[in-house]
């Protein structure tokens, strides 16, 4: 008898092992910034080629070199204030500090300066379980967004 529990709490710690194993998944979709690339449901850090600048998705904020030192602020350097977020190519990092290896960074992602073809969060198209429907497509001239040929009132599908 006391072989046949031991083996049942074996068995259930298994269980509870596992159990706990999935609900440790990360996903950040909700904190990632609207000017962040679409496609990822978590991310660690994005490095912008452009600037040569790391944003940590975590803790918000901008990481750059300035001089021989680590710089980490909540904004971009003063060189890049004006920068358009939105336009620039951001690579997703999912490695501890890889502002640190950032000579392998630069070399590795240096043929992604200057592009402006990602799709970013603000202007993902999501597509709803049916297939006709979809999610926030273009800015419209007044700054917001337009759901297709119904301008944001009432179902939409796409007849393109």
């Amino acid at each position: 008898m006391k072989k046949l529990s031991v083996f049942f709490a074996f068995i259930l710690s298994g269980f509870i092992y596992n159990a706990q194993a999935q609900v440790r998944v990360n996903v950040n979709i909700n904190t990632q910034p609207q000017w962040g690339p679409a496609g990822y449901d978590y991310a660690e850090y994005y490095y912008m080629p452009d600037m040569d600048v790391y944003y940590s998705v975590p803790q918000r904020q901008f990481i750059y070199l300035q001089g021989r030192n680590w710089m980490f602020s909540a904004s971009l350097p003063s060189q890049y204030r004006d920068y358009d977020l939105y336009s620039c190519y951001k690579v997703v990092v999912n490695e501890p500090r890889p502002y640190l290896r950032c000579d392998e960074y630069r070399s590795r992602y240096a043929s992604y300066r200057g592009r402006r073809d990602q799709v970013i969060l603000r202007d993902r198209w999501e597509r709803h379980d049916n297939g006709n429907h979809y999610g926030w497509r273009n800015q419209d001239k007044h700054g917001g967004y337009d759901r297709g040929r119904g301008h944001g009132h009432g179902k939409w599908k796409d007849r393109d």
